[in-house]
């Protein structure tokens, strides 16, 4: 086998830019940050938001102010 193939590997810390979280991981990266963390994405916290809780139908009615038969 060809040695020195393969990158290093090192604990780094993931910090999220949304709400701040840091945690340990392993990577062969230096450095990773995130969108989002299971500390404040949605599905975790349970405050899941549903953008389109209306259809084309019914936003084009409401935006029109008319009434739906």
């Amino acid at each position: 086998m060809k040695e020195n193939t393969h990158p290093e590997y090192h604990k780094v810390t993931v910090t999220c830019l949304t709400c701040g979280n840091t945690f340990e991981t392993g990577s062969t990266l230096k450095e990773i940050r995130v969108d989002t963390c299971s500390k404040c994405h949605p599905f975790y916290t349970g405050k899941q938001r549903f953008a389109q809780a209306e259809g084309r139908v019914g936003r084009f009615m409401k935006k029109y102010n008319m009434d739906q038969k």
